[in-house]
């Protein structure tokens, strides 16, 4: 079971998606005070344009110990934030609050506003990640996105939209849907444009390799150089001393069939979320991705496992000098158990 979820988290990783930061632009007046503290900035393109017709439409009279959480729905988008059915149930463990505040059914997609409320402490921030613990028992085969869209200082709320599609296009079924969490991440901290501090002059080709079996991987040429079960990767030495990143080892590079290997190593993946990825700077500043990246294991993804992350550039050697190496991660400073569900009615919206 473990492997299975560590196999579907490695699927959906895009390294190139760590670059793409949006921003909305706010709005100003009363309006630009209400909100400003819930916008997001990582949202698709289409919510610029929502947010432009939120300032033409009038928000509705809205419940007191919702509101908030409505306003949010409309500044996302104005034009079907009316056909989301209120539910308002919760379910309370270890000191944080769950919450379904609505939901919207259109034909074979579903729309979950839930929030997360630390109502002890100070577990629930700006960076908070359900990381894929979160399940969703629906009579029906389908497919389940969760989106961080929100986070109120004040209250220490966080609010996720969780969407669901039914696979074949079919209309969404069924009288009721539980929704449940087993852990969630917080306290994260991102490192962008990191130097690794190592010359890429100095790099030679690998002495001895291994032969991995994969968990997963991208990029361009990812498919066209990689084989599940029989890959060439690199041996792990020992981490380098002064790498920049706490919950990251730089555990080796080198040159591998005349490309670049560069191997980062992360204990507990699982436990912690902390990942990251490569790239390349030439003289002018020019970012260069690697062409493509795969994840490893030399053990069973047990609670001590270590799984690494090789990145590969095709960049002749006798180039290699010209560039340098630079890294953007993310690593999270806190885990918390608990035990959250809820079972609520599914009503469709005509």
């Amino acid at each position: 079971m473990l492997k299975e979820k560590y196999n579907h988290m490695s699927d959906q990783i895009h390294p190139s998606d760590e670059l793409l930061h949006k921003t909305l632009h706010t709005a100003s007046g009363s309006e630009k005070r209400n909100i400003r503290k819930f916008l997001l900035l990582r949202k698709p393109v289409a919510v610029l344009v929502a947010l432009c017709l939120c300032l033409t439409l009038s928000v509705p009279a809205l419940a007191a110990n919702v509101e908030s959480i409505y306003q949010l729905m409309y500044l996302v988008s104005p034009g079907i934030a009316q056909f989301f059915m209120p539910v308002q149930q919760s379910d309370e463990s270890n000191g944080i609050k769950m919450e379904v505040v609505s939901a919207s059914i259109h034909e074979n997609t579903a729309e979950i506003y839930v929030t997360m409320q630390d109502v002890t402490g100070d577990r629930i921030d700006g960076s908070t990640d359900l990381y894929d613990s979160y399940s969703i028992h629906r009579p029906f085969d389908s497919s389940a996105h969760c989106e961080l869209i929100g986070y109120e200082d004040s209250t220490k709320t966080a609010t996720f939209l969780i969407t669901i599609e039914e696979w074949g296009k079919h209309n969404i079924t069924g009288d009721k849907i539980t929704f449940s969490v087993r852990e969630f991440l917080s306290h994260k901290k991102t490192y962008e444009n990191v130097e690794i501090p190592i010359s890429l002059s100095d790099i030679s080709a690998a002495r001895q390799t291994q032969s991995v079996s994969l968990k997963g991987g991208g990029g361009k040429d990812y498919k066209r150089n990689t084989n599940a079960k029989n890959n060439p990767a690199l041996i792990p030495t020992k981490p380098m001393d002064k790498f920049p990143v706490d919950g990251i080892d730089f555990t080796g590079i080198a040159y591998l069939d005349g490309k670049l290997h560069v191997q980062t190593a992360v204990k507990n993946p699982l436990e912690n979320g902390n990942h990251g990825f490569l790239y390349l700077k030439d003289k002018n500043g020019t970012v260069i991705n690697c062409n493509y990246s795969f994840y490893f294991s030399n053990q069973e993804l047990e609670s001590d496992s270590i799984v690494y992350h090789e990145s590969v550039f095709d960049i002749p050697q006798d180039e290699i000098s010209n560039y340098a190496l630079y890294g953007h991660f993310v690593t999270s400073g806190m885990k918390t158990e608990g035990d959250w569900q809820i079972t609520f009615p599914l009503k469709s919206m005509t």
